[in-house]
């Protein structure tokens, strides 16, 4: 009966997030300029975008004159140019990462094909934008901005062509598919290059009139590997190709191309310089993709976010609807909750909601780093250009950084009374140690959104559409939910599949200077606990510190026969604990996305009503991700800290430790109870009988204790876990709903 009193005293969701709720979750709730960009995008996808995919637009390979029309939207409504700088044609000031994803996440919550198309005209112009010239992003970035009235010039829309050569798609990112070779090069005249690249699954190849594209030098008077922007009007053979037959995300144009062409060497990306008679260029291919790369990353893991949330207004509608028209009227149980009378599919769905919470907060705080980076990044390549720092003494110059980055953590860590507050101002106002710290922070979060957001957030999706019965894959599936259950499975390998996100976490997972951060959050987590215990930070912070004892151990430990666990070969050790520290990253940050809610949330008149129900609703969902995040990590720190140890067998060594019956009993009359208890908890041999029935005596834990105490604790951690689940799944049965989807079917 208290039981019962303590629920209904509880406050209830009474409806889904609103776009005041995200905006101070996501940390946009002062930016105008973006909600008003989010509010087109969402105009664009719930309707031009709807439509084409209602009326089947997805049926075809081809880029159709429906389709080309998405293009014409995009420039109408702002998601064009919003990439652009306000000098070029664009509108925001500034970083513009979290625009980007907050674009990607509303296409994407309609068709993830749409989002693909917009998202892959800026990846073809993020070569330029990142590392070109001046006069390159002069050139191409004002091309690219939507045609004003009156203008009379060509408007670019442009691809990008990486590695994935002819048959071996996706080898690996040195086999490039394109060679450059000097074809012209006269005395006092700029050398003219002739470029031959073939490349599969280029995407807006069906229109595209500019690419960027990866090369290698075939020629000793060019050196290495670079990009070069390649025109539709240049000499040669410009050949789209064929459409790929792909059987997801149909709304974005993709083909296999073929270029032959003669450009001048002013079009190498980011310029280049002649020694000796030898070209060599500024920017090598890999140098340019990884700043594209790391950045770009994030709005694709936010594309899978956006169709988990999406799913959970169709389904709790099919959940409430599924038996009407079959026994029961209006007002009945069956009639009014459908299939949420039954405990198993609202728990089910709470799973995929809470999911879409935690990946989106991933995702999104992904974004807002790589916003406060890039211009610490543009500071510190000034400083060390000033200093004339480059190369190994530039290397140099940040590992110093990192050493004073390790001294400010330190100095944090101590109590306000015992720090020497000079030092702290000191480095706290260091640009190389900013960036350096967050530089440090960003290199996790990228890789881990993308590896976590579209692998597991696939499954997910399989968990959503199953959820709507056989209705789940049928084309008219309300929220098309089969069809982004298709799209999430190319999401989880655009840009680098799950293998090489899991190495470059588990390169970046083990620095310093991240895991002195990553040592901080989990004190944060143990202070939030205190004052928000339902919200599973308790839980958490020692899954974290599970992880962080795991990482330790394994960093000195070998396995049975010697060989080092912590090897850039070792994948069986090293992507598992990526995979880990995924989770927990995303738990992580939807605790703080709800306690930002939660502090703010009051003072937004448009949130304070029904606020505390919102809080409590999403502060369940927390608990049940970070219980989920836990057993995570418990499974798989245990099974990495034990299974490469050798399991003892009956050997006359390892019988040594074994108790014998006689012994125990002689043992008897001077400790009594001992013959019972040693029984119940170690290997006892009987008189006359065999070794119990298994492989060996039972491990010990011997150096390993601290493991064994965690892995206890955290167990006991989960306690309220599941009644965390029942609440958030009670708050599923009562939360109001539209009628109909505000897109159509």
């Amino acid at each position: 009966m208290e039981a019962q009193r303590e629920s209904t005293d509880r406050p209830a969701l009474e409806t889904l997030p609103s776009d005041e709720v995200r905006q101070i979750m996501w940390r946009f709730a002062e930016r105008f300029d973006l909600h008003m960009l989010v509010q087109s995008s969402r105009t664009v996808a719930r309707g031009p975008v709807a439509r084409l995919v209602a009326e089947g637009g997805r049926n075809s390979h081809e880029w159709t004159p429906q389709k080309a029309g998405l293009l014409r939207a995009f420039d109408e409504s702002g998601i064009t140019a919003a990439f652009l700088n306000p000098e070029h044609g664009g509108f925001i000031e500034g970083p513009k990462n979290l625009a980007l994803a907050l674009i990607a996440f509303e296409l994407a919550w309609v068709d993830a094909g749409a989002a693909t198309c917009s998202l892959a005209g800026n990846l073809g112009l993020a070569p330029i934008h990142e590392r070109g010239t001046p006069e390159q992003r002069e050139h191409y970035m004002h091309l690219a901005a939507p045609m004003q009235p009156g203008e009379d010039r060509r408007q670019i829309r442009a691809a990008f062509a990486l590695t994935e050569p002819l048959p071996f798609v996706g080898v690996e990112t040195g086999m490039l598919g394109g060679k450059v070779r000097v074809a012209e090069w006269s005395e006092g005249r700029e050398p003219v290059l002739q470029v031959d690249k073939r490349g599969r699954f280029i995407t807006n190849m069906g229109f595209a009139n500019v690419v960027t594209a990866a090369v290698e030098s075939d020629d000793p008077r060019l050196k290495g590997t670079c990009m070069v922007i390649l025109e539709e009007s240049d000499e040669g053979t410009w050949d789209r190709g064929v459409p790929t037959k792909k059987m997801v995300h149909q709304l974005s144009s993709t083909r296999d191309p073929s270029f032959n062409l003669r450009v001048p060497a002013s079009r190498i990306i980011g310029g280049y310089t002649v020694k000796d008679g030898v070209i060599l260029p500024n920017y090598s291919h890999s140098d340019i993709i990884e700043a594209v790369f790391r950045r770009t990353r994030v709005t694709v893991g936010l594309m899978t976010s956006a169709k988990l949330l999406s799913a959970v207004e169709p389904v709790i509608l099919y959940q409430r609807r599924r038996f009407r028209g079959g026994q029961g009227g209006p007002g009945t149980p069956r009639y009014e909750m459908g299939l949420q009378q039954k405990e198993d599919v609202l728990h089910r769905l709470v799973d995929v909601w809470a999911t879409g919470e935690a990946s989106a907060s991933l995702g999104f705080e992904a974004a807002r780093v790589f916003d406060d980076l890039d211009p610490l990044e543009r500071r510190k390549d000034e400083l060390l250009a000033r200093q004339g720092l480059a190369g190994r003494a530039a290397f140099k110059a940040m590992a110093q950084a990192q050493k004073r980055g390790l001294d400010l953590v330190a100095l944090l860590d101590r109590p306000a009374g015992e720090r020497d507050e000079r030092r702290l101002q000191e480095l706290d106002e260091d640009p190389l140690v900013k960036f350096a710290l967050l530089d440090s922070v960003a290199n996790v979060l990228c890789p881990a959104c993308k590896l976590w957001n579209t692998g597991h957030g696939a499954n997910m999706m399989r968990e959503a559409v199953s959820l709507m019965g056989g209705y789940g894959v049928t084309e008219d599936c309300p929220g098309f939910l089969g069809q982004k259950w298709m799209d999430a499975q190319l999401e989880a390998t655009y840009e680098g599949p799950e293998a090489v996100q899991r190495l470059q976490l588990s390169l970046t997972m083990t620095n310093e200077l991240f895991l002195a951060q990553f040592d901080q959050w989990i004190q944060e987590l143990r202070g939030t606990a205190s004052f928000r215990p339902g919200s599973g930070a308790c839980t958490l912070a020692t899954a974290m510190q599970l992880w962080r004892w795991t990482i330790r151990h394994i960093q000195t430990a070998t396995d049975a026969s010697g060989a080092k666990l912590y090897h850039k070969t070792r994948q069986g050790v090293t992507f598992p604990l990526a995979d880990a520290l995924c989770w927990l990253l995303a738990a992580r940050q939807f605790i703080l996305d709800v306690r930002e809610l939660e502090t703010r949330g009051p003072d937004n008149p448009a949130v304070a009503d029904g606020l505390a129900g919102t809080v409590a609703f999403l502060t369940n969902l927390c608990h049940v991700q970070c219980a989920r995040a836990a057993g995570e990590v418990a499974r798989i720190c245990a099974e990495i800290v034990h299974g490469y140890r050798q399991h003892p067998a009956w050997t006359n060594e390892s019988c040594s430790a074994c108790f014998g019956a006689e012994d125990l009993d002689s043992l008897e009359g001077m400790i009594p109870g001992i013959a019972g208890s040693a029984r119940a908890v170690a290997d006892v041999v009987e008189i006359g009988e065999p070794h119990p029935p298994k492989a060996g005596p039972c491990v010990c834990f011997t150096g390993l204790e601290g493991f064994a105490r965690l892995r206890a604790k955290l167990d006991g951690c989960l306690t309220g876990s599941r009644l965390a689940k029942d609440r958030a799944a009670t708050a599923l049965t009562g939360v109001m709903t539209r009628e109909a989807l505000d897109y159509p079917v």
